[in-house]
């Protein structure tokens, strides 16, 4: 059998190439309005959004990685085996999504392939239902606050500016969309690397090398944030550009409302310790300020592909987790 030291290094390898994904997928988060309204070229606003999505390693907790690490399955019976192939599944749906153009949750792949590879190594038992449904529901609580969010918070801002001229509410919210893009990121960064931080710290947990207290290491809270960063900078337009163009067109004053929205659904929720999906709020965010214009405004279509790609991430991310659990298994055993 592979020597423990071995297996957690292989799986802090896998963890942060998950990571890398998840910057990758989930830069569109951040930047696809700030982009589609044409306030920053797609380099700068990349540059921007990775700048804070690694800042945000020096402001908030640690809430959602003790969540992810102890909140879903018992720490007790998990392996570095059954970690490595709940990532597997995982890296397999987002890098396949990334490819295709589709803003799926990085979040809920990594939650769906670490709960089928535990559930087929060890049985239901070890699964922790109250943070599993938790983390279910805030697959439609979460867009459903990003989209209410944005819709009331996009009437108040028109009442505001109803008697301003356009020309000179363009070059406002040109300038307040560089500011709500920034706190944006800095939640995406916060929510989004705690759940690598998570799994590498569980593995290290597995390992024994925590000793008897699930803690999350310092190392492990800058290693994760600079390897988003890294996801976020080499980008993925073809996401970018579902986002920010296909669901609803944006200008500036509706950017700011998207990203202002969605950014007080994350940061809040990262407090309390919830996943969420960064993805799910800022997709219900956009369709909340195309509603304030007409209900046609939103490209219906556009986003029953992305909802679709939403339901099935957790049961296809947890069937490929099994799968590799029951591939991987044997050949740790027999090296």
């Amino acid at each position: 059998m592979l020597d423990s030291f071995v297996l957690v290094v292989i799986g802090i390898i896998v963890a942060l190439i998950f990571d890398f994904g998840n910057g990758l997928n989930d830069a569109a988060n951040a930047i696809s309005t700030v982009v589609a309204t044409r306030v920053l070229s797609l380099r700068s606003a990349v540059l921007l959004s990775a700048f804070f999505n690694f800042v945000a390693a020096f402001v908030f907790s640690v809430a959602v990685a003790k969540t992810i690490g102890k909140g879903l399955v018992d720490p007790s019976i998990v392996t570095p085996t059954i970690v490595i192939s709940g990532l597997i599944g995982s890296i397999l749906w987002v890098y396949a999504s990334s490819f295709m153009g589709l803003p799926v949750s990085a979040s809920h792949a990594l939650v769906g392939g670490f709960i089928g590879s535990a559930l087929i190594a060890a049985g239901s038992e070890v699964l922790i239902l109250p943070g599993i449904l938790m983390v279910f529901a805030f697959i439609f609580i979460a867009p459903i606050l990003g989209m209410i969010g944005s819709f009331l918070f996009s009437f108040l801002v028109y009442h505001l500016i109803k008697k301003t001229p356009p020309g000179k509410v363009n070059n406002w919210f040109k300038r307040l969309q560089l500011i709500s893009v920034s706190v944006y990121s800095l939640g995406h960064g916060t929510n989004d690397a705690q759940k690598t931080m998570g799994i590498i710290s569980l593995l290290l947990f597995s390992g024994g090398f925590l000793g008897t207290q699930f803690d999350i290491p310092w190392w492990v809270i800058i290693l994760s944030h600079t390897t988003i960063a890294l996801g976020t900078i080499a980008g993925g337009w073809r996401v970018v550009k579902t986002m920010g163009t296909k669901i609803t067109k944006l200008k500036p004053v509706n950017g700011f409302c998207a990203e202002t929205s969605g950014a007080g659904v994350i940061i809040a929720s990262s407090m309390f310790g919830i996943p969420v999906s960064t993805t799910h709020v800022i997709s219900g965010s956009i369709i909340g300020v195309g509603l304030t214009k007409r209900v046609s405004a939103v490209r219906w279509g556009i986003a029953r592909n992305i909802v679709w790609a939403w339901i099935l991430t957790i049961p296809v991310t947890a069937l490929v987790g099994a799968l590799s659990y029951l591939i991987l298994n044997p050949i740790v055993n027999a090296l």
